[in-house]
């Protein structure tokens, strides 16, 4: 399996996929495909957990109250399944392989894995 979710009208997501060879992917632009529950339960199986690739960051998050409750790993991955601007971006799914978000170690390995 090797899909790149990204969104088309983040500059980051698009500077992200100009670093590396994305020859063979499918490109899903979350905006208008959001990420199945199979590809979510992977990559969440690949990173330990729902709430370490949800994006606390989103302007939804605190604008629905989402950052006074205490989500359960469940809520994470339904308010993912629901809303694509919870999902930290990009994921890339690489065969077995999962690298989520834009930090400079995550794009780093991606840039040295799929240059």
């Amino acid at each position: 399996m090797k899909k790149i979710y990204h969104l088309s009208s983040c500059s980051t997501c698009q500077r992200i996929l100009s670093q590396i060879n994305t020859e063979g992917f499918e490109l899903i632009d979350i905006k208008k495909q959001n990420i199945s529950e199979e590809d979510l339960n992977f990559v969440a199986n690949a990173k330990g957990g729902y709430e370490a690739i949800f994006s606390k960051r989103a302007m939804k998050y605190r604008s629905m109250g989402l950052n006074e409750m205490d989500l359960t790993e469940e809520d994470y991955k339904k308010y993912m399944l629901e809303e694509y601007t919870f999902l930290k971006r990009p994921f890339v799914i690489n065969d077995d392989k999962a690298y989520v978000g834009n930090s400079k170690k995550v794009v780093a390995e991606l840039v040295s894995d799929l240059g």
